[in-house]
């Protein structure tokens, strides 16, 4: 069973595609770290995240046994990750990571903004999660700020507005629910009632998945 689970910043999709993953017993990628981690090496290495050749050449060089680094999770590699991710090179640097992953034996759960409709069309369950623009911007200001750092609200709100029209706008894979997608929006839902509703959608469309 391949689920593909897809939203905007902070609207509660890697939490559900966890406890999804976790509850079926599925093994479980978080597609945004890949592009965080490319971030991440092109900012260290001193390079520009907006030069598409540097860019790449950290996608090229990625090595996956670094995702659980907690530096991902920062507001600049964070917003650094978006700029890379428009490169459209650099998304097919990572295509073939993504694709293996989702297709081995057994199934998988992936959670990103192109899952279900450029890595895995051809899902058997699709889910897009979101959430109004302010009420995401208050849950990572908030966990950004758990982690030590100096945000606000305001200030998390505008770089989310930012990253969201250039992930909706850019020319390759743009972040966009795909036509059979079941929509999930958490603007109200605490963690435990949005799973709980992820779970019946999940069982629901499992239910009318034809037997191995």
């Amino acid at each position: 069973m391949l689920i593909a689970v897809d939203g905007p910043l902070a609207s509660g999709k890697g939490t559900l595609a966890r406890r999804l993953a976790a509850f079926y017993g599925l093994p479980y990628l978080d597609t945004g770290l890949l592009y965080r981690a490319t971030a991440r090496d092109v900012l260290a290495s001193g390079a520009d995240p907006h030069n598409e050749a540097d860019a790449v050449n950290a996608a090229r060089a990625l090595d996956i046994a670094t995702l659980d680094d907690p530096d991902l999770r920062t507001a600049r590699v964070g917003a650094m990750a978006s700029v890379v991710a428009a490169h459209p090179k650099v998304r097919t640097a990572l295509l073939d990571l993504q694709r293996g992953f989702a297709h081995q034996s057994g199934g998988a759960v992936l959670d990103g903004r192109d899952i279900g409709t450029v890595i895995c069309p051809d899902a058997d369950i699709k889910l897009w999660v979101e959430a109004s623009q302010e009420v995401r911007a208050h849950r990572r200001a908030k966990e950004l700020r758990a982690r030590g750092e100096t945000i606000t609200d305001a200030q998390m709100l505008a770089d989310l507005q930012e990253r969201d029209a250039r992930d909706a706008g850019r020319a390759d894979a743009p972040m966009r629910m795909a036509e059979d997608a079941h929509l999930l929006n958490t603007t109200t839902l605490s963690i435990d009632a949005a799973f709980e509703m992820a779970r019946q959608i999940v069982d629901a469309a499992r239910a009318e998945l034809p037997a191995d």
